[in-house]
């Protein structure tokens, strides 16, 4: 929230009577006196100290006050509003060792967004998100030695993913059929993949420098492999059905739902489904979203889990040449989501 970040120097601001003891209120698991400050409009439920952007949420998730989260939540207190550090009511709970309370504001964050995305999908396609794909197509990406970036040197994929990419492909190539990537980028994903030697490997590139990069490297030329040109959105009507699917584009976080509902089409019963999991680098923020998603997919046939990889990107010669860290943890959680298979009576088959 840029709206709290205080610049070295300024003014503290003077903080009144009913706002000092809603938050004291809030810290000392106070419930009555939260709601009773609330409902006399002394102060609002998402009130934050204008100086560090504490929260009530915040000072009462740090004391593990979970009937003084309820009352907030009640009220309107965002789950997910963050101080001048970027720290969430989560951040507070995790660094406390309050883990129940932590478990219940990731109930609220699942509840929450999967509100949003009900209410979304009530209105339709989201057609702001369709610019931003478009956008970037049009953007100019260059490979400089292990790295590949667009013309704001933004990172599109580094030499550190790799290890990931060889883990992915090492589950995802189990059985040996067929398999689809969505994003080829660096390479390292498709690479592994045909280590693994599977019956087929489809791979959907949009980014014409990118697919000029494989046809120059004579990835055309391979004979388990078909290169689909072109937006996923436009051509992955025509293909599958796959035993395993990846999807990793770049600056498309937005449209993993959106591809989320073509998947049972994409994916043969009893297969796998994975994708780049870089939805965020704040641990309470992505296990909200890991949980969202697990939830959004079972819907969908599949069971998910999420299983931790150690990574170091902490070395800043690793982001040397490029604009921005796009990974912050050194833990990076694999999705692993496997289509259930078909029922038929009491005998589950496959298709």
């Amino acid at each position: 929230m840029a709206s709290l970040v205080r610049s070295e120097g300024s003014p503290t601001q003077v903080l009144t009577h009913d706002e000092i003891a809603f938050l004291e209120a809030a810290r000392n698991g106070q419930g009555d006196k939260v709601t009773e400050l609330i409902l006399g409009k002394k102060v609002p439920a998402h009130f934050q100290d204008p100086n560090t952007g504490e929260s009530a949420m915040m000072a009462a998730s740090a004391g593990g006050h979970r009937e003084v989260i309820s009352v907030l939540i009640q009220y309107g207190a965002p789950w997910n509003a963050t101080d001048m550090y970027g720290k969430s009511a989560g951040d507070y709970a995790l660094r406390a060792g309050k883990q129940d309370t932590v478990n219940q504001l990731v109930q609220y964050g699942v509840q929450a967004e999967l509100l949003f995305a009900a209410m979304e999908a009530n209105r339709g396609t989201n057609e702001s998100l369709v610019p931003k794909a478009k956008d970037f197509l049009e953007r100019h990406v260059r490979y400089e030695g292990d790295t590949l970036v667009d013309d704001e040197n933004r990172g599109v994929m580094m030499a550190w993913e790799a290890p990931l990419m060889e883990a992915h492909a090492e589950l995802l190539c189990e059985s040996k059929g067929d398999v689809l990537n969505i994003g080829f980028g660096m390479g390292f994903i498709d690479t592994a993949i045909q280590s693994f030697s599977p019956r087929s490997h489809t791979i959907i590139e949009a980014h014409p420098v990118v697919y000029k990069k494989m046809i120059d490297d004579g990835w055309n030329k391979k004979p388990n492999v078909n290169i689909v040109f072109g937006r996923w959105q436009d051509v992955i009507d025509g293909l599958g059905p796959f035993d395993s699917v990846y999807f990793d584009t770049f600056d498309d976080v937005g449209h993993l739902r959106e591809f989320h509902q073509h998947l049972s089409k994409l994916v043969k019963p009893g297969g796998m489904y994975s994708f780049f999991n870089g939805i965020s680098d704040n641990i309470f923020f992505l296990g909200v979203a890991c949980e969202t998603i697990k939830i959004e997919l079972e819907r969908l046939g599949f069971s998910s889990d999420f299983f931790p990889v150690d990574i170091d990107v902490s070395d800043p010669t690793i982001w040397k040449g490029t604009s921005f860290r796009y990974f912050e943890s050194n833990q990076y959680y694999l999705p692993v989501c496997i289509r259930d298979k078909v029922s038929v009576g009491d005998v589950a088959v496959d298709e």
